[in-house]
């Protein structure tokens, strides 16, 4: 069996020009290889990144591809930290709760959820427990909006992280295979 490896490749201007640096692995900071960063290519794997360091701020799933331009394509102007999604086999299973601290109505979803209020009459869920895969969170219904990776752990409090004022309003699993 071929052994799985992570190789992205960012470079500081748009269309794949100026200086590069490839990363095989979590960063939590670019800045002592780039200045700035508008545009990667992912040549293997799916990654995070992030328009923060150490992991913070708005965020954004990517598979194997090329991105020309952040600004146009995400609204995002910098890459500043990215973090490797492993693949995972097997079940998914994550509890979500209403209020922060694993407080209020507490439903457990194994598959996606395209809105929480159709599916289960929750307007907002602030603090989550995922038990298997990983997930991703959107802000708004349908898969849309700011995003949030989610992998296994506890989150008593989004806001915590970085997440104030955003409202989770639907849940997917991340299944690629990269």
């Amino acid at each position: 069996m071929i052994p799985f490896y992570f190789q992205i490749v960012f470079y500081e201007d748009r269309n794949f020009q100026g200086r590069s640096y490839e990363c095989s692995s979590d960063c939590a900071d670019m800045s002592s290889y780039l200045s700035r960063c508008h545009s990667c290519r992912v040549q293997s794997g799916c990654f995070m990144v992030y328009d923060r360091n150490n992991y913070m701020g708005n965020q954004y799933f990517m598979r194997r591809g090329e991105y020309s331009d952040f600004q146009s394509m995400m609204g995002m102007t910098d890459i500043r930290s990215c973090r490797t999604i492993p693949m995972h086999r097997g079940s998914y299973r994550m509890r979500i709760y209403e209020r922060d601290n694993f407080g209020g109505q507490m439903h457990e979803m194994m598959d996606d959820c395209n809105s929480i209020m159709d599916r289960y009459r929750m307007s907002d869920c602030q603090s989550c427990n995922v038990m298997d895969g990983h997930w991703l969170m959107y802000e708004q219904p349908h898969f849309r909006g700011r995003m949030m990776y989610m992998r296994p752990g506890e989150y008593r409090n989004f806001r915590d992280m970085g997440m104030s004022g955003m409202r989770f309003m639907s849940m997917r699993r991340i299944t690629d295979m990269c």
